[in-house]
């Protein structure tokens, strides 16, 4: 698990997407917390409560928003709206976000 993580700081640096979710266990939090702040990333750590949390990385900026979206709530909980808006500040592909809020509505 802690592979795909550290493969998304490397995209997040080469510029791929300006924000990245991974779900990794609780259990990895402080090496996350070191491994972020040693490349001196923003991030934002949601507890999911099944011994998970969601890791959102990348520009100050695109964390602010999700914050504001997410509102420490599970994102299957989020509207149609925020979920297509989340989606997209993730790099998700429009087309794909388009045809999954037209069936969430």
């Amino acid at each position: 698990m802690m592979r795909v993580f550290y493969h998304l700081i490397y995209e997040y640096r080469k510029g791929v997407r300006d924000m990245m979710l991974c779900t990794l266990p609780v259990s990895t939090e402080d090496e996350v917390k070191r491994r972020l702040e040693k490349n001196t990333i923003s991030y934002m750590i949601q507890k999911i409560g099944n011994g998970n949390m969601n890791v959102f990385f990348g520009k100050s900026e695109c964390l602010n928003v999700a914050n504001r979206i997410c509102k420490d709530r599970p994102l299957n909980l989020l509207s149609p709206e925020e979920d297509f808006i989340l989606g997209i500040l993730l790099g998700y592909s429009i087309h794909e976000q388009c045809c999954r809020y037209c069936k969430k509505q």
